[in-house]
């Protein structure tokens, strides 16, 4: 899977892995990261979340007007994809698709961040057996922020495949968030 067309504002960090007979040590978000000083204003750290998911289940389609997200998938992997919905983006509408992981799992998948700007669409599906999505947020979860469209909306051209997905109850339904809509970057 390539990472296709770049989306404006998402950023992607190469993560060093130093392995050993124990396992490895794997550095994974700095204070200091260039993604944090993003148009010369800091983003402030204001939670860390840790989602386990099994195969099949899909996550899709998130979105925020004020928040910025920072992915990192430490076990398993996860087919990420993001989607521009900012009109006034040079990448409007723009999709971009990789693999996020363990290499040793699939050897497309990469350890990355993945920094998703607010009005970037995203979601993902676990293709391994099991998957582990830790996420850094900028904001507070505020269920009035994220907005949400169908796994399978037509506002993201995207096709999960073939298989019986897991799908939570509010990843079926559309949600326009009304708080932080002034906010979009």
């Amino acid at each position: 899977m390539s990472q296709a067309k770049q989306i404006v504002g998402v950023e992607i960090k190469d993560l060093k892995t130093f392995p050993d007979d124990r396992g490895f040590f794997r550095e994974v978000i700095r204070f200091n990261d260039p993604f944090f000083e993003a148009d010369s204003k800091p983003s402030n750290f204001a939670q860390l979340s840790h989602s386990k998911m099994g195969k099949n289940t899909v996550k899709a389609w998130h979105y925020h007007h004020r928040q910025t997200d920072w992915w990192y998938c430490g076990i398993g992997v996860i087919h990420t994809v993001l989607f521009d919905l900012r009109e006034e983006s040079p990448t409007y509408q723009k999709k971009m698709e990789f693999l996020l992981g363990e290499s040793q799992i699939n050897p497309e998948a990469k350890a990355l961040v993945v920094q998703i700007p607010p009005g970037v669409a995203h979601g993902c599906k676990v293709i391994s057996d099991l998957a582990h999505l830790f996420y850094v947020t900028n904001e507070t979860y505020n269920p009035e922020e994220e907005g949400r469209y169908p796994f399978n909306s037509d506002v993201v051209h995207h096709d999960w495949g073939q298989g019986e997905w897991i799908v939570a109850p509010k990843d079926r339904v559309a949600f326009e968030p009304t708080a932080g809509r002034e906010k979009i970057r």
